[in-house]
């Protein structure tokens, strides 16, 4: 595909690969006929997820982006140097908070390309960088990073070294053998930099998830505005609750929402029926120990080189090498 170039109004080279509206609206379909409902994460990220998102993240209960904020701060000079003269690839990007630290301590990183599903998150979050980082080339690619990256049609990254940067949690979303496949996916990238949340008690994990003010609920019902919105559905937000709880067995967070009668929902021409009580997954949130992700990055093929945690070792950053 030919890239949108930049303009006056938005300076930011946009590589559009978004999924068409047809593939959504049959993801959706596949997931609430499965017997257990289940949506993809990523469909939570429109423009108001991805707000309401970031809004999660400023919370207090919400502990992770703060403490990976400062890790990031603690270890900016070695984590620069791991990134020598690559380009930076991120991946769900999200609005470029953490980011801006690695480009504040790597001058030497003069072109970054942001991935993530939420198109006009990402080329406002690029602009912003651009704005901010003089000389920085930003380059936005809207795409689902957990599929194969489309590297080859990127012209940027044609015969560049690069090095892939993926903050945050996101890759607890994932199921462990997920992981690994995504983990071989990414490799394109060859080196790799890893946010993994850290186990630890379900008192800490539960108000992160599902904290006091109602935003993590207001952003999992919003998949379901959206749905509503782009798929012609009628979904009663008031008929519908957000629950969050720590699976310690299972070592997740589980977040699902619930129907709170029977009810029958309509998708088009298409119609659902929920019991009471029936739950729809939004996301799992997998936390591990270093030395359980480190397991799993070696059976994808990567070298664990150096980990960064803060005091209180409730996160960890990791970088990952080919072997």
């Amino acid at each position: 595909m030919l890239p949108t170039s930049p303009t006056k109004s938005s300076p930011v080279k946009l590589y559009d690969f978004h999924p068409p509206v047809a593939d959504f609206r049959s993801a959706v379909l596949r997931g609430l006929r499965q017997p257990q409902k289940v949506l993809s994460p990523q469909f939570l990220y429109d423009k108001r997820g991805s707000e309401l998102f970031d809004a999660i993240c400023q919370l207090p209960e919400y502990y992770l982006t703060r403490t990976e904020m400062q890790i990031l701060r603690n270890n900016a000079g070695a984590i620069a140097t791991a990134l020598n003269h690559r380009v930076l690839v991120e991946l769900g990007s999200g609005s470029s908070q953490k980011i801006r630290i690695l480009l504040g301590a790597a001058s030497q990183v003069t072109t970054y390309v942001g991935v993530d599903i939420s198109r006009q998150h990402l080329q406002e979050a690029c602009a912003a960088l651009m704005a901010d980082f003089e000389g920085l080339e930003a380059i936005a690619v809207c795409a689902d990073y957990t599929q194969p990256l489309p590297i080859a049609a990127i012209s940027e990254l044609h015969n560049r070294p690069t090095i892939g940067f993926f903050p945050g949690s996101s890759i607890g979303n994932l199921e462990p053998a997920e992981v690994i496949a995504f983990l071989k996916t990414v490799a394109v990238l060859g080196d790799l930099i890893v946010g993994v949340d850290l186990k630890k008690s379900a008192a800490i994990l539960e108000p992160a998830y599902d904290d006091a003010q109602g935003v993590s609920a207001a952003f999992a019902l919003n998949v379901l505005v959206r749905i509503n919105r782009e798929l012609g559905a009628n979904f009663d937000l008031s008929q519908f609750e957000y629950r969050a709880c720590y699976n310690e067995t299972a070592g997740r967070i589980e977040m699902a929402i619930a129907s709170l009668c029977d009810q029958t929902v309509r998708l088009g021409d298409v119609e659902i029926s929920f019991k009471a009580g029936e739950t729809l997954r939004t996301e799992h949130s997998y936390k591990y120990t270093v030395e359980e992700f480190q397991l799993l990055a070696m059976e994808a093929g990567f070298q664990p080189v150096q980990v960064w945690m803060d005091d209180q070792q409730l996160f960890s950053l990791h970088h990952l090498k080919q072997m």
